[in-house]
């Protein structure tokens, strides 16, 4: 059956719009691509005795899932199928790769049994946070837990910071208790706030003003700067859920002074 001019051009018109909706839901993915490629770069560094670039390439990978995230909110082009692509892509660059790095990096002189304890628990508490995420509601206005990308984004700053490789045991001991408590913080029900919805809001000017700074601290000052990024942002959680427990305390212990006043 032949068709119509008209038909012809309605649907050479429609084309352009196919190809760009494809383009808006793969776009995503590509950045998502990329932070496996870090991810896997990491490790493979790690394995080379290459620890400053492993470090580099999480800190990129954090940057990728970040944006990848962001346009897909941004252009409505959120799937299935990019959520688990994300969440496959956020165990290997934030929870193996950081573990093979911290394994090589600042457990030797530990023993062999206890570091790779510590390392798989790290990994598999970072496994079981994506779990509990993807089920959580998509509108969370806090994270519930420590996100693996500022569990993953801490071990690589503390590398970054010192460089060179651990090799007393008191400070591989050490490392040892970080690796467990940032795999407690994971799986813990401590909020984290969410950045997903953050935006300039009416004090824009400071908001520029404050990341302007940021840039200028993170490219004079790289490695102090994001070490106490990662630690601001990994320690926030627990100053909040103590602050938040005398803050509740408080107004018990005010009411029963006002008791006593009262009888008095």
């Amino acid at each position: 059956m032949n068709t119509s001019p008209d038909m012809d051009e309605q649907k050479n018109r429609h084309l352009p719009r196919r190809r760009m909706r494809r383009s808006v839901f793969i776009l995503p993915s590509l950045f998502t691509v990329g932070n496996i490629f870090c991810g896997y770069y990491s490790i493979l560094s790690t394995i080379q005795g290459n620890y400053i670039y492993a470090s580099y390439a999480i800190g990129i990978a954090i940057i990728l899932d970040m944006i990848d995230g962001r346009i897909a909110r941004l252009m409505h082009s959120s799937t299935d199928f990019g959520l688990q692509l994300d969440s496959l892509a956020d165990v290997i660059s934030f929870g193996i790769a950081p573990s093979i790095l911290v394994l090589f990096w600042g457990l030797s002189a530990v023993d062999p049994r206890l570091a790779w304890t510590a390392t798989f628990t790290f990994t598999i508490c970072g496994a079981m946070r994506l779990a509990r995420f993807n089920i959580q509601a998509e509108e969370l206005k806090h994270f519930v837990g420590l996100p693996i990308p500022a569990g993953g984004g801490t071990i690589a700053a503390i590398v970054q910071f010192f460089a060179d490789p651990i090799a007393h045991p008191v400070g591989a001991y050490l490392m040892v208790a970080v690796v467990f408590f940032l795999a407690f913080l994971m799986i813990s029900k401590i909020r984290y706030s969410s950045l997903k919805h953050l935006t300039l809001g009416r004090k824009s000017h400071l908001s520029i003003l404050v990341i302007a700074l940021l840039v200028a601290l993170i490219f004079n000052y790289t490695r102090p700067t994001l070490l106490a990024l990662a630690l601001l942002y990994s320690g926030s959680g627990p100053v909040y859920r103590v602050y938040s427990m005398f803050r509740k305390k408080k107004p018990a212990n005010e009411l029963t002074l006002a008791d006593s006043v009262q009888r008095d």
